[in-house]
């Protein structure tokens, strides 16, 4: 299995909500970041850290939160994926959609390292009262 099918993996357990399936390619020290002005930015090591501090987060935060991948882009080592995040806030009702890019690297079929980037103004916008 190439890189880029792993992470395709991952965005397939994603849209099926399979949390286990998610982790499944992270290494045990991934260093996973989430962009600066995200509602969940910072670096978080480990699979554990990345299920409690971003998708346990989104689930309890948002409804019919969604990351749309429209093209998954292999480059060995690390792999690319652009697409769409959108949702609704718990808290304001409020409805987002921005573009994203996630960079992913890998290591023997595992990841150990991840990077978003997002239009965060997008996503402030539907959390502000």
């Amino acid at each position: 299995m190439s890189n880029a099918d792993i992470i395709r993996a991952h965005y397939a357990a994603s849209d099926r909500g399979d949390l286990e399936g998610m982790l499944a390619p992270l290494a045990d020290d991934v260093r996973w970041t989430e962009a600066a002005g995200f509602p969940y930015a910072g670096t978080y090591v480990g699979p554990q850290a990345v299920a409690e501090n971003v998708f346990g987060r989104i689930q309890d935060e948002w409804d019919d939160y969604t990351v749309a991948i429209d093209e998954v882009l292999d480059a060995g080592d690390s792999v690319v994926g652009v697409g769409t995040y959108s949702g609704t806030s718990k808290k304001t009702g409020r409805f987002f959609a921005a573009r994203v890019a996630h960079v992913w690297r890998l290591e023997d079929g595992r990841v150990t390292a991840f990077e978003q980037f997002c239009d965060t103004e997008l996503v402030a916008r539907a959390l502000r009262d």
